[in-house]
Parts: structure tokens; C-alpha cells; sequence
């Protein structure tokens, strides 16, 4: 292996064609340079100064020798400095896993923004997946961090996680609906209501599980359609085809078209956690996690 410091001493003598001089600039002694040299060119079986007197000066092989030199020198310096950045968490990339919700509510988007400002050199790998899919991604070190509606489980022996945002359900209802113009809305009035159910692919038993949270709160709805996303069931309702319920976050995604009200009495929340490895092996990585849980307002 050349030694670096060899290169170095290599290019300061060939650069000034005067061991003297070089030996000035490296702050070392004439001696101990020209045994650098000396042993460099033994290692490579090469003559690269042709010496006399005066003066040495590059062979025409100690020419091409140099530019390589430099360029080498160059990409070591860059590779440290890369290295500083990295153990400092500017640079780097990271691998996020995610569910909808977590763009829906701005939660992500903000915390790539925080993180874009303050390092805009990291790579962002985005990754929609499923939480077992999320979980087993961290576990094998192929996610950094995942955004899901549950957390592992207390005793998981892998994994930690945070709680990032409630997002209680409102109801959307068409602009000219009879029950847009109440203040309150009870749960007599959505009884037999047409209504659009957002599917939650996370769960199987989605619309089991939301006939039933309706029926907890004390009507029964009649399902029209299903929604693939909330935004979808938006766009359902301003065309007048039904109800829906929808996270308070996406109250903001609403067109004149659509009516929003509070259910106090349907206490439903939309949860998002944050959930990354016991083990941070860079500091990149830590970093993120507490940009997310400030911007989430998680302490």
C-alpha cells in the first residue's frame, strides 16, 4: 500500500523542484524527506526525479506519477472530510419507512424539512410499506426509522417507539347536506345516513372494525361506497354521494364543496407512532429521530 504521507512529501518536492524548499512547507527537515522519496521509489521500482546538483527535477514517468498523486490526494482529503460529515449526521442517507397517515398529517413532510435545512446533503429513501413489513425492515437494519399507526410491542427486544400524533375523526359532509347548517350533530341524526368508509388496508377486518366503532357511538351507517384514502372520500363527499369521517388534518384538504364538523361525543383517533432500533449505529440516524419527534411536538 502507498503510503499517503509518502504522496504528500512526493508532490511538495515535485511541485517545488527543491528538497530544501519542500522540506520548508512540510515542516520537517531536509533529511528525513529525501529517505521519504528515496524509499517511495524503491516501493515502486521507479525513478521519479532526475537529480543534480542544483536542482531535481521530474522523470517523464515522475510526470504522469504526479498527477495521479494529486488526484489521489484530492479523494483522500474528500473522503475525510465525507467521514467528518457523516460522524457529524450532515451527510449520509437514510431509509424511512411509512404509512399514508404519516404524509397525510404533515408529521413526515415536516420533519424532512427541518432535516433538508439544517443538512441538505442526506438521501431520502421513502418506502410505503405495511408495519410487519416496517418492523421486519428495522430489525434487519434495511429501514433507519418507521412511521406506523401501532407500536412493537412493549417487550420487543429489537425495537423502540414514540408516540407522534392523535388525530381525532370529523365528519365531512356535503356543502348542501340538511345537516350542514347545525352547529351540533348528533348521533340520531347520522343514523341510516349514506356514507363513504375509508378503507385502512393496515387492517383486514377494516370495515367490521368501522361499522362497529359507528355502532359504539349510536347509529348505523349505510355504507355506499368505500374510499381507497381520505383525500378520495373528500372528493366523494363534495360530489354529494354521502358522509365520511375523516382525520382533523386532512380538514384543510376541504373544498367549499365540504362541510366539517366536530363529534365530541365519537371519541376515534387516527394514532401515529414513531419506531426505530434500540441500536443506533450512526449518528445520522439519532439525529432524525429527534427532528421528528420535535416537529411532532413529542418530547
Amino acid at each position: 500500500m502507498i503510503d499517503l504521507r509518502q504522496l504528500r512529501y512526493f508532490v511538495a518536492v515535485a511541485e517545488t523542484e527543491h528538497v530544501g524548499q519542500a522540506a520548508e512547507r512540510l515542516h520537517i527537515s531536509q533529511s528525513p524527506l529525501s529517505r521519504q522519496i528515496a524509499q517511495l521509489e524503491q516501493k515502486l521500482g521507479l525513478t521519479l526525479f532526475e537529480r543534480g546538483q542544483q536542482r531535481i527535477r521530474l522523470t517523464r514517468d515522475g510526470q504522469v506519477f504526479l498527477a495521479e498523486a494529486r488526484a489521489l490526494l484530492r479523494h483522500a482529503d474528500r473522503l475525510e472530510s465525507l467521514g467528518r460529515r457523516l460522524g457529524r449526521g450532515e451527510e449520509g442517507g437514510l431509509c424511512i419507512g411509512y404509512v399514508a397517515d404519516a404524509m397525510h398529517t404533515g408529521v413526515l413532510p415536516r420533519a424532512l424539512r427541518a432535516l433538508h435545512s439544517k443538512s441538505p446533503g442526506v438521501h431520502i429513501a421513502l418506502y410505503n410499506l405495511p408495519p410487519t413489513e416496517q418492523f421486519e425492515g428495522l430489525r434487519q437494519r434495511n429501514l433507519d426509522i418507521a412511521f406506523v399507526h401501532e407500536p412493537p410491542t412493549a417487550d420487543d427486544p429489537d425495537l423502540l417507539a414514540a408516540p407522534l400524533l392523535q388525530d381525532p375523526l370529523l365528519l365531512a359532509l356535503p356543502a348542501g347536506h340538511p345537516l350542514a347548517d347545525r352547529e351540533e350533530v348528533s348521533p340520531k341524526d347520522l343514523d341510516g345516513q349514506p356514507w363513504i368508509a375509508v378503507e385502512n388496508p393496515q387492517d383486514p377486518a377494516w370495515r367490521d372494525t368501522f361499522i362497529a366503532a359507528c355502532t359504539t357511538a349510536g347509529f348505523t351507517p349505510d355504507i355506499r361506497l368505500d374510499a381507497a384514502e381520505p383525500l378520495t372520500a373528500l372528493g366523494l363527499v363534495a360530489s354529494g354521494l354521502g358522509l365520511a369521517l375523516v382525520q382533523k388534518s386532512m380538514a384543510r384538504a376541504t373544498t367549499e364543496d365540504v362541510a366539517v364538523r366536530e363529534l365530541p361525543w365519537h371519541d376515534t383517533c387516527v394514532q401515529l407512532w414513531a419506531a426505530w432500533h434500540r441500536v443506533d449505529l450512526r449518528p445520522l440516524v439519532a439525529g432524525f429521530r429527534a427532528t421528528v419527534l420535535g416537529t411532532s411536538g413529542t418530547a
